[in-house]
């Protein structure tokens, strides 16, 4: 069976070389290549860093099917996985501000704060209070007394078969945000049906993500999706031992190549 792949970045900056590093591994790992324009935060994606984002792929030699597919035309497909999660009575509204959230965890009964994918565990303020609106939050403990325990495999930086039962994913994962009011849905909810659809078998991303696979793989099981295999690859990281992220505009590859540097050249930066 042929090995489908996909690279998948948000049009909110320009591409740097971690970005490059995703891309190519990407590719180079699978036999079908797959681009896939994470757009759903309309306030922050922008039509001009999408078309770089094409460009310098293209620059770096990457060829993907297409047509490309874009998250903003896929809000019925994130609805349509939302309300099976809630037909199934595994979702609440939950009103709760950041700060909200903050105070109730400061709150001296509380103990240590726990930190999960998403930063701090939600202490499930909102579970039992029946809210008709605000953002839409998974009852993990439902979902896991449902699925009992859920497990995937990597073939990157942490090899081998992962497990986790209800109470880890309680303690350490929490009740994760399936939709915000203001977009209607949210990366895990969205990632985990984008994948499906486009019939991805490996899933290759930075080992910062590997949190959160355990989420996927639990929302991939209540929806009835495949779970495909997982390749958690390092990171590129600056003089300091930190990740690059999209503020990192000066290791962009628009500036690398305005310099005069080859797709070659960038290869050897990341160590391909």
């Amino acid at each position: 069976m042929a090995r489908v792949t996909r690279f998948a970045p948000s049009p909110t900056g320009p591409l740097h070389l971690g970005h490059a590093y995703a891309a190519l591994v990407a590719a180079e790992r699978g036999d079908r290549f797959l681009l896939r324009i994470e757009d759903i935060d309309t306030a922050r994606s922008k039509p001009e860093w999408e078309a770089a984002i094409l460009d310098d792929l293209a620059w770096l030699g990457l060829r993907w099917e297409t047509p490309v597919m874009r998250q903003s035309d896929r809000l019925p497909a994130y609805r349509a996985a939302l309300d099976r999660l809630t037909g199934l009575g595994l979702t609440y509204a939950c009103t709760c501000t950041r700060g909200d959230i903050r105070a109730a965890l400061s709150a001296p009964q509380e103990g240590a704060t726990v930190m999960g994918p998403d930063g701090p565990v939600y202490p499930g303020t909102c579970r039992s209070k029946g809210h008709a609106s605000g953002a839409v939050r998974l009852d993990m403990a439902a979902a896991m007394r449902r699925l009992g325990t859920v497990t995937f495999t990597d073939s990157g930086t942490s090899p081998g078969p992962h497990s986790f039962d209800g109470p880890t994913l309680c303690r350490e994962v929490g009740d994760i945000v399936l939709a915000r009011k203001d977009i209607g849905t949210s990366y895990h909810l969205a990632v985990v049906v984008d994948d499906a659809a486009q019939g991805i078998t490996e899933v290759t991303r930075g080992e910062d993500l590997f949190e959160a696979t355990a989420i996927h793989v639990v929302l991939q099981r209540l929806l009835d999706l495949p779970t495909p295999a997982y390749h958690h690859h390092r990171l590129i990281r600056d003089e300091a031992g930190k990740r690059l992220a999209k503020r990192d505009d000066a290791r962009a590859l628009a500036n690398y190549r305005a310099e005069g540097l080859s797709p070659q050249d960038i290869r050897q930066m990341i160590g391909l």
